[in-house]
C-alpha cells in the first residue's frame, strides 16, 4: 500500500489519536477503506510487501489473512482439539449448561462481594518500549501516530524492528513474585489480578499452544503460574484476565505498510490482524462491528483460555469489551458454562467480569472500566482503573493518582454495591515504580483504621450524600469534581451504620443530613458514635435535620474519616 497519506487519511488519523482513551474505536481511514475494498471487490488481492528477506507478499482479503494465520499456527492444531473437546465434555456436565438461559442461574461466591479492593497488574512486552501507553504495540504500526512516529525515530522502520524484537529485550530480572504479593497485601487489597495474555499476543505463562510466550521466550518464565503461588501464599484469591480475542485485528495497521506484520514467519505472533471495521456511535454495544472473526481463531481464544483455566484455577477471570462482539455468544457460552461448573465440582465457585454487553447480566459480574455510577446498582459491580494516570501499563515520566483519589473513589464504589480493581504496571525488569508503591501503602495505612466499614458491608438504603455528584459511566471516573466536608459515603453491616466522610470538617461541625427524622426506620436508634481510629469521646445529637457530631480537633488518619454509627 501507498504510504503518503491524503488528507482524508490524516483527518481520520488525528481523530484517532486525539482520543487516547478511545482509541481502540477508530480505524485510520486508509485502512478502513482497504477492508471495505477487500470485501466488495472479493476475490481481488491487495498485497503488502515486505523486505525482509524471508518475507512474502501478504493477500489482504480474509480468506488469506486466515489461511495463513491458521498454517502458522498448525502445529498446535492437535492440543487445540483436545482442549475444545473437555471444554465441551464439562461444560455438558455439571450444574451449568453452555446457553444463556442457564447460565442465569449464576450466583457469584460470597468473598467476592465481601472483598471490595483488588489489584490489577498489567506486565508485558507493552512495558520495555515504555511509551505513550500499552497500545504501544497497536500504535507503533498506525501510520501518523504518535508511537509510529517514535518507533521509527527510536528503532527503526517496523519493517527491520518490529514489535516481535522487544521480546529479547524483556528479560524481568528483578522480577519477584512474592515481594508483589507481600506489597499487595499490605496494600489492603483480597484479590490479585495479573493478565494473562493482552491485546498484543503475547501471554505471560507456559503455554502449551503456542511458542510465542513468557515462558519459552523473554523472561522463559512462568510469570502467571509464579504469580499465583505467591498470592495465594498471602492469603489473597488468585484472579487473572484474558484480553486475547482483540488479537483478531490488533495489528491491522501493520497491513496497509511495509511492515514485519505481513511476513508470514510471523504470523503465528501477530494473529490475523484483520482489518477493524466498526461504526462509530457503536462502540459499546458492539452491535455495528463487522470486523470478521473466524470460528478457528473463536476457537483457539477458547482453548487458550480453557488452559489458564486447567493450568491456574482463577478465582475470577476478567475479559475486556470485544469479547462482546456478536459472532462470540456462542463461545462465551461454551467457556461461561465449562469455567463455572469447574468452580462448582471444586466448591469454590467462579468469576467472570465482563463490560457492556458482553454477557446477560444475571450470568457475570459487570465491569465499568475508569467509571462509576451515580446510585445503588442492585446487582454487585466492579470498577477497574489504573493508578497511572496516562497508563495501564509501565510508562516513563508517568504519574499517579493520590491516596485521597484512590481511597474516595473505593468509598464511592462500596456505597454502590461495587468493588475497586485498582491496577498497577511494573517496569520491564519487574520491579514496581517506587511513588506506586508508596500510594499503594498508604492506601493499605488507611485500611488498616478504617478497613471494617469496606470489607464485608453491604450498601444501606442511601450511598450517601452531599453537593459533589459524581459523573457516572466508563471512562469518566477523574471527571468528578474533588470531594468536600459535607460528602458523605454510607455503608453498613449488621446493626453498623458507616458514615464516611470526605474531607476533614474545619469548623469541628458535622452533620449527617440523611439520618434526620425517622430514617433510619421505626422502633430503630442511636446507641453510639465512634470514630474509627479515635479513642477520644464522640459528642452527639439527633436532631430534627439530622445527625449532629462533634469530632476531635484533629484527624487520627488522613483522607477520609469514618463514623460508627451502632443501631438497636
Amino acid at each position: 500500500m501507498a504510504s503518503n497519506a491524503s488528507d482524508f487519511d490524516r483527518i481520520g488519523t488525528a481523530r484517532y489519536n486525539l482520543l487516547p482513551d478511545m482509541r481502540m474505536f477508530f480505524l485510520p481511514a486508509n485502512a478502513y477503506r482497504t477492508s471495505i475494498l477487500a470485501r466488495v471487490l472479493a476475490p481481488a488481492v491487495f498485497v503488502a510487501v515486505s523486505t525482509a528477506a524471508s518475507a512474502q507478499t501478504s493477500a489482504l482479503d480474509p480468506a488469506s489473512i486466515e489461511r495463513t494465520w491458521a498454517e502458522a499456527s498448525s502445529q498446535y492444531d492437535a492440543p487445540r482439539a483436545a482442549v475444545l473437546k473437555e471444554v465441551d465434555r464439562q461444560a455438558n456436565h455439571g450444574p451449568f449448561r453452555p446457553d444463556w438461559e442457564s447460565l442465569q442461574q449464576y450466583q457469584e461466591p460470597q468473598w467476592y462481594q465481601d472483598a471490595k479492593f483488588g489489584i490489577f497488574i498489567h506486565w508485558g512486552l507493552y512495558s520495555v518500549p515504555a511509551f505513550a501507553s500499552e497500545w504501544y504495540s497497536r500504535n507503533m504500526y498506525q501510520q501518523g501516530s504518535p508511537e509510529f512516529k517514535y518507533h521509527v525515530a527510536t528503532y527503526g522502520p517496523q519493517s527491520k524492528f518490529g514489535y516481535k524484537d522487544f521480546i529479547p529485550m524483556f528479560k524481568a530480572e528483578h522480577f519477584d513474585p512474592q515481594g508483589w504479593a507481600r506489597l499487595f497485601r499490605e496494600a489492603g487489597a483480597k484479590y490479585a489480578m495479573p493478565v494473562a495474555e493482552h491485546h498484543d499476543g503475547f501471554p505471560m505463562y507456559q503455554s502449551n499452544l503456542t511458542d510465542w510466550c513468557a515462558g519459552k521466550m523473554g523472561p522463559k518464565r512462568d510469570v502467571l503460574g509464579e504469580l499465583a503461588d505467591a498470592i495465594r501464599a498471602e492469603g489473597l484469591h488468585f484472579a487473572t484476565s484474558s484480553h486475547r480475542i482483540e488479537h483478531d485485528w490488533f495489528f491491522d495497521g501493520g497491513r496497509t505498510f511495509d511492515s514485519d506484520v505481513n511476513d508470514p514467519k510471523y504470523a503465528a505472533f501477530y494473529g490475523p490482524a484483520h482489518p477493524r471495521l466498526v461504526k462509530p456511535g457503536y462502540q459499546d454495544r458492539l452491535i455495528e462491528d463487522w470486523t470478521y472473526v473466524s470460528p478457528a481463531f473463536m476457537d483457539d481464544w477458547l482453548a487458550r483460555t480453557a488452559e489458564i483455566v486447567e493450568k491456574y484455577h482463577p478465582d475470577l477471570i476478567f475479559f475486556d469489551w470485544w469479547v462482546g462482539q456478536p459472532a462470540m455468544r456462542d463461545h462465551l457460552s461454551r467457556f461461561a458454562a465449562f469455567y463455572y461448573n469447574q468452580g462448582a465440582k471444586r466448591g469454590t465457585g467462579a468469576i467472570i467480569n465482563y463490560k457492556h454487553d458482553a454477557f446477560q447480566e444475571n450470568s457475570a459480574i459487570l465491569d465499568i472500566e475508569r467509571g462509576q455510577l451515580t446510585d445503588i446498582r442492585p446487582l454487585h459491580w466492579q470498577t477497574d482503573t489504573s493508578l497511572s494516570n496516562g497508563s495501564w501499563g509501565y510508562i516513563e515520566n508517568d504519574t499517579f493518582k493520590t491516596p485521597e483519589f484512590i481511597i474516595h473513589q473505593l468509598a464511592d464504589v462500596v456505597s454502590k454495591n461495587g468493588n475497586l480493581l485498582l491496577n498497577v504496571g511494573p517496569r520491564p525488569d519487574g520491579t514496581i515504580p517506587e511513588p506506586a508503591q508508596q500510594v499503594l501503602l498508604d492506601v493499605g495505612a488507611w485500611l488498616k483504621v478504617n478497613g471494617e466499614a469496606i470489607y464485608g458491608t453491604r450498601p444501606w438504603k442511601l450511598y450517601g450524600e452531599g453537593p459533589t455528584q459524581v459523573i457516572g459511566g466508563y471512562f469518566h471516573d477523574t471527571d468528578t469534581k474533588p470531594y468536600t466536608q459535607e460528602d458523605f459515603r454510607f455503608t453498613a453491616k449488621g446493626p453498623v451504620l458507616y458514615a464516611i466522610e470526605l474531607g476533614w470538617p474545619a469548623n469541628g461541625q458535622v452533620t449527617i443530613h440523611s439520618l434526620a427524622g425517622a430514617a433510619l426506620g421505626a422502633d430503630k436508634e442511636i446507641r453510639e458514635v465512634t470514630l474509627l481510629g479515635s479513642d477520644a469521646k464522640i459528642e452527639w445529637q439527633l436532631q430534627p435535620d439530622g445527625l449532629h457530631v462533634r469530632p476531635p480537633p484533629r484527624p487520627s488518619v488522613k483522607y477520609a474519616y469514618v463514623y460508627r454509627i451502632r443501631i438497636s
